[in-house]
């Protein structure tokens, strides 16, 4: 993928420069701009067709909160852009993906080459009931090729080492090697289910996770702070 990210920002774009014919999927509602490109939605289904694709597309909206459409974007010249930007406030990182696969937590997708996939892997009861990494479902990528994933204020890249397990917050969990070995418990002592305070997953293995600085969930328990309640 031929991109570059609006420079000297801390809320960038990507730019992504395409010649006639060229695809990209990005997520539902991604794109701010677009010269020389067509575009249109389609069943975010994996490439399945028929009953089998609709069933998909419906089975990975129901399970991991993803919408059942996904937009593809077409070059009908050369020298085509396409402007797309996340709806969180924060970067845009490229993985390449081919030798390396990765599992995306829920909302980090953001564009990629039509060669890269993105499947639903179950997860053990455990981790789906804690959540805050897809809940009973993750996405993991197949294929070959670039994807640009979007984060919530910066994205720092960790590495895992045999014998050293790395802990990070649910919520600050953006994506990691799919071969790492993860568990989600509690950090320690008493902990509210409804804010997820205290969840935190742990990784074991050889690879990298993918983290981003700053945690949604507490942005809007800060906000919520300030908004009236009924009775007030």
């Amino acid at each position: 993928m031929n991109f570059e990210l609006t420079g000297g920002t801390a809320y960038p774009m990507a730019v992504i420069h395409m010649n006639n014919g060229e695809v990209v999927n990005l997520e539902r509602g991604a794109m701010a701009y677009s010269r020389n490109v067509d575009i249109k939605g389609k069943m975010n289904n994996n490439g399945k067709s028929g009953l089998g694709g609709l069933m998909s597309a419906i089975g990975r909206s129901i399970t991991s909160g993803e919408s059942m459409f996904i937009t593809e974007a077409t070059a009908n010249a050369n020298h085509a852009e396409l402007g797309v930007a996340p709806s969180s406030i924060g970067k845009i990182m490229k993985l390449e993906v081919g030798y390396e696969q990765y599992r995306l937590n829920t909302g980090t997708y953001l564009a990629s080459d039509p060669s890269v996939h993105y499947n639903m892997v179950r997860q053990d009861i455990g981790k789906a009931f804690f959540g805050g990494t897809g809940g009973l479902f993750v996405m993991e990528t197949s294929g070959t090729g670039d994807i640009l994933i979007a984060s919530f204020g910066d994205i720092v890249e960790l590495t895992v080492e045999p014998g050293q397990p790395l802990t990070v917050d649910n919520e600050h969990v953006l994506a990691w090697s799919d071969n790492l070995n993860y568990k989600i418990r509690i950090a320690s002592g008493m902990f509210g289910f409804t804010s997820g305070e205290g969840i935190v997953n742990e990784f074991n293995g050889s690879g990298k996770v993918l983290i981003q600085t700053r945690n949604v969930r507490n942005l809007a328990d800060d906000i919520q702070r300030f908004i009236p309640s009924k009775s007030s």
